[in-house]
Parts: structure tokens; C-alpha cells; sequence
């Protein structure tokens, strides 16, 4: 058999080829609606690897972006990977001072941003000294009049300056392509960093039909952000199959959001749960439907069965949950039924639907008790999850940083899970997040799902707190949906005959808004912090 490396400018070269007509649309923070085509986006991506060139960017060489999905952030995938250096992509939600630190510690040379980004560039320059060059992602015409920004460059200056005779680099498919760093909820913000083989990998993986099941014909809006797991894969995968891309941009409102997804006739997307939540509320206060959509896949935190069944029944739209973290590239796990599950009862079918679903192939998984010990794939028993694969990390990205196998190989996630005897994994909590009351554990994810059924909530998080008697007990802290009261009586007798009576939450704490990680998921340390010292009542 030939040896031909696997490298993602191969994706490209591919989509250039014989997918050269396939339009990509994007939606500019300077608010235009851009559209071109493969072939371009392979032109404008050669001319970018000479940009980079000029700019000294060598093979390995870290370069970050600050950058919304569009057009020019997807020119800096396959420019900055393709010619040997690593895409480093950062996600401004994330504090201030960890953003200077992931730059500092990936040693980024050149850091790319987007216009709405400028004002937080500004702050952070002074602090990451190791940055050649600062490029703002626009045209001459939206450069800022005047900036303290030290070798500030103009992105189409760069791309316009240079030819597109360029001829993508071959080199081994281990070789490293890009750079995402956790989210540091608990600590500082570790890397993991991709390679060329490892990417391909996991874009084969999340084409087939038990995974994204995308094909040419689809069109793809990824609402997951290009900074978050590399939009979960979608930018290699849509080239791969020819798929039209559309790419939404800062626009992540329902409103915009719903105005993409009709004009361009998207048929698959991907995001967090807190965004659609937001499309539905929106959809059924303007009492709309989707004309083309037909599939999403919901990731980054478990997703309410409410908004599963709400997805169905009103909006005809099939959601498939996802499970997989940084450290996974991030695919791990999608939720299909298997053909003998098809005759079961719809109610039956829901209950696996709602599960975080199977391993792709690629992926082994298993669940293990506190010495390591496996457990029975039973549905019933729940230990730590481990995962392994080649496209699982095997240590953090600089010295400093080391691996977190176990002896025998395996990573361990920090979930809590059960594995039922058809093989699908269920995430019950965090490890850290799991809840002992009296000597038994309580799944914190449960009662939270539980809890946003209700139809006057509008978010739910359950801590586990110290309490005299228990050791933890629950506490449900609820966000109320806008227009609607409820009373903590209410909350607490909505869990009856759904759960075991000695798991309901033991009080409850209305506030105006939960705390989330950049990623979207709730901060459950930020909120023990709040609650910290909090007295039970009688």
C-alpha cells in the first residue's frame, strides 16, 4: 500500500478538487454577509501560508487566534496546520488573565483576532510579550484609526500581498496541527495539544452515519465556536464530504441565529444546550418552525430531556447527545439506537435517547470503582469513566504539564457514569460533583434535568452541601423563567414519584442567574462558593 501521511491540507486540497463550487457563507462581526467556495477558500489559505511565512512563522511555531467561526478563521485552520505550524485557537470567553496565560505558555509568535475583539486585545498586549505580531482579522477599511497595539497588521493587507503559489508541505502525520486548552475551572488551564493523524482520525470517525451521518448533500451550521475543540471537528468534516458550510460568525442571538438557518436551508448543526433552549423560547414566542433542519447534535453539558422532547414534538428536529472534553478531540460518545432497540416502546426509546449514547469507533471506554477496580456494564453500577483511543490525550501540552493515564494506559475523564448492557454510557456527575448523602451517591445532573422540565425554570444547578446528619445533602439553586413564579414547595413536590424520595433536593435557592465556564457549563465551584456555610433549615 502506498504510505501517504495523513495531513489536513489533504482535506483541503480534496474540497478544492471535487467539491470546487460548494459555497461557504459567513457572517462578518463588521455585519456582511460573505460568500465564496472551496476553491477560494484553497486559494486564500496558499496566500496565507506565504503571509505566515513572511512573518518568520516556522514549522511548530504556535499561532493563536481570537476568533469568531467564519471564513478568514477557517483560511487560519488549513494555512497555519498545513504549513507545518500549530493553530492555536483561544477562547475569549475565558478571564483575562488566563487567556495571557495560555498565550504565554502555548508562546504563541502571532496572534490573530477578530474586530469585536480589538478592545480586549488591547488590554492584554502589554502582558504577552512573547507576540511578534498582532493581525485584526478585517480589511483596510475596519482597521482602527489609532491603537497602542505594538506590529499591528491588516489580515487582507497579508492575504492581498501574496500569490497563491504555494505547495503544501509533506511531512509525518504525527506532526502537531493545533492547540486547545481546558477550560481551568479548577486549576490553570491545561493544553492538549492535536496532531495531523489524530484529526483526520476523529474527522472520519465523526462522518460516519452512527455519528454526525453528514454528507455532501448536508448543509452545515456549526453553532459551536471554532474556539471550543476546533467546532467539535466540523471544519475538517464539512470539507471531507463537500458540505456546504455556513458559518454564523458573532451572531449567536436566536434571532440571528433562525434568520441563517432559513436563508441558507441548513440541514445539521451542533452546540451546547443553553443555545437552543434559546432557539426554542424564541421560536415558540414568534410561533415558528424549521423549513430544512433535520438533525443537531447537542454537546459541552447534559441536555434537559425537556429540551429533547420539545425539539421532536414541536419542531420535528432529531437531537443526538454527545459526550467528549478537550482532552478526546473531543468525540467520544454519540447517542443511536441500535436496530433491536427500534421495537421498543417510544417511551423506552426516549429513556436511551437521553443517555450520552456509544462509543464511535476509535474509542473504548469503561468504568472503574475508586481502586481501579472494572464494573459490570449493567446500567446500574457507576464508577469512574476512563477512556483510550488515538485521538485521546496522552500527556498535556509543555514540561510542566504531565499525562493523566493510569498504569495500564487508560485516561481518566473525571466523570461519574454507568454502561448499560447494550453499551450505552450514562454521565451521572463530575467526580467531583457527585453527591454522598447517608453513605449513597445522588447524580446532581439528574435532579438538574429533572428540575428544567419544570415549565417555570429556566436553569437549574443542585450542589452537594454539608449537613449534620447526611454528611450532603442537595440543594437545588433555580433561575426562574422570565414571566413565571414558582415556590420552592412546588419545585420539590415536582420530583415525587420520579426519583427515590430520599434523593430530593433538600431546600431550594431561587437567583437571578447561575455562573458558567467559557464553555458554557455551570460553574458548580463558583456557586459552592455562594453557598458556602449555608444553614439548613428545620
Amino acid at each position: 500500500m502506498m504510505n501517504e501521511p495523513l495531513r489536513i491540507a489533504g482535506l483541503l486540497e480534496h474540497a478544492e478538487k471535487w467539491h470546487a463550487d460548494t459555497e461557504i457563507v459567513s457572517r462578518l462581526p463588521e455585519g456582511l454577509i460573505h460568500r465564496y467556495t472551496y476553491v477560494d477558500l484553497g486559494r486564500r489559505s496558499r496566500q496565507l501560508a506565504n503571509a505566515l511565512a513572511r512573518l518568520g512563522i516556522a514549522n511548530g511555531d504556535r499561532v493563536g487566534t481570537l476568533a469568531w467561526n467564519t471564513h478568514r478563521h477557517l483560511e487560519l485552520y488549513y494555512a497555519v496546520s498545513g504549513s507545518g505550524a500549530v493553530c492555536h485557537t483561544i477562547n475569549p470567553r475565558l478571564f483575562p488573565e488566563q487567556i495571557v496565560y495560555i498565550i504565554g505558555h502555548a508562546q504563541d509568535r502571532a496572534v490573530f483576532f477578530d474586530l469585536t475583539f480589538l478592545p480586549l486585545v488591547e488590554k492584554l498586549a502589554a502582558h504577552c510579550p512573547g507576540v511578534e505580531a498582532w493581525v485584526l482579522m478585517s480589511d483596510r477599511a475596519h482597521m482602527p484609526e489609532s491603537t497602542a497595539l505594538p506590529n499591528l497588521h491588516c489580515y487582507e493587507d497579508l492575504v492581498a500581498a501574496e500569490n497563491a503559489d504555494y505547495q503544501w508541505p509533506v511531512f509525518d502525520e504525527n506532526t502537531a496541527s493545533s492547540l486547545c486548552y481546558t477550560s481551568g475551572t479548577t486549576a490553570e488551564p491545561k493544553g492538549v495539544l492535536y496532531s495531523h493523524r489524530s484529526t483526520l482520525l476523529h474527522s472520519f470517525a465523526a462522518a460516519l452515519p452512527d455519528c454526525f451521518n453528514c454528507s455532501s448533500q448536508d448543509v452545515i451550521l456549526p453553532v459551536v465556536p471554532m474556539f471550543h475543540v476546533n467546532a467539535w471537528g466540523i471544519p475538517y468534516l464539512a470539507p471531507m464530504l463537500g458540505c456546504k458550510l455556513v458559518l454564523p460568525g458573532p451572531g449567536l442571538d436566536a434571532a440571528s441565529l433562525y434568520e441563517l438557518f432559513e436563508q441558507e436551508g441548513v440541514t445539521f448543526s451542533a452546540g451546547v444546550p443553553t443555545i437552543w433552549l434559546g432557539l426554542l423560547t424564541f421560536m415558540r414566542e414568534k410561533q415558528l418552525q424549521f423549513s430544512t433542519l433535520r438533525q443537531t447534535v447537542v454537546g459541552g453539558a447534559a441536555c434537559p430531556p425537556a429540551l429533547f422532547r420539545a425539539f421532536d414534538k414541536e419542531l420535528n428536529v432529531q437531537i443526538r447527545h454527545a459526550w467528549g472534553m478537550t482532552e478526546t478531540s473531543p468525540l467520544g460518545t454519540v447517542c443511536t439506537l441500535k436496530p433491536q432497540q427500534l421495537s421498543l416502546s417510544s417511551e423506552e426509546q426516549f429513556a436511551l435517547k437521553t443517555k450520552q449514547g456509544r462509543v464511535i469507533f476509535g474509542v473504548d471506554m469503561k468504568i472503574v470503582d475508586g481502586e481501579g477496580r472494572a464494573l459490570p456494564h449493567d446500567g446500574v453500577a457507576f464508577g469512574d469513566l476512563l477512556v483510550r483511543g488515538p485521538w485521546v490525550v496522552a500527556e498535556y501540552f509543555g514540561a510542566d504539564a504531565p499525562g493523566d493515564l493510569t498504569a495500564d494506559g487508560w485516561f481518566g475523564t473525571g466523570d461519574v457514569a454507568t454502561i448499560d448492557p447494550a453499551g450505552f454510557m450514562q454521565i451521572t456527575d463530575r467526580s467531583k460533583d457527585v453527591i454522598k448523602s447517608g453513605g449513597e451517591w445522588i447524580s446532581s445532573i439528574e435532579l438538574e434535568n429533572l428540575a428544567v422540565g419544570h415549565p417555570a425554570v429556566a436553569e437549574a444547578a443542585v450542589i452537594g452541601l454539608p449537613h449534620p446528619k447526611w454528611s450532603e445533602r442537595p440543594l437545588l439553586v433555580i433561575v426562574r423563567r422570565a414571566g413565571h413564579e414558582v415556590s420552592a414547595d412546588e419545585l420539590l413536590a415536582f420530583y415525587e414519584g420520579k426519583i427515590a424520595k430520599w434523593w430530593t433536593p433538600e431546600a431550594v435557592e431561587f437567583v437571578d442567574e447561575l455562573p458558567h465556564t467559557a464553555t458554557g457549563k455551570l460553574l458548580k465551584t463558583k456557586i459552592r462558593q455562594t453557598f458556602a456555610g449555608y444553614a439548613w433549615g428545620d
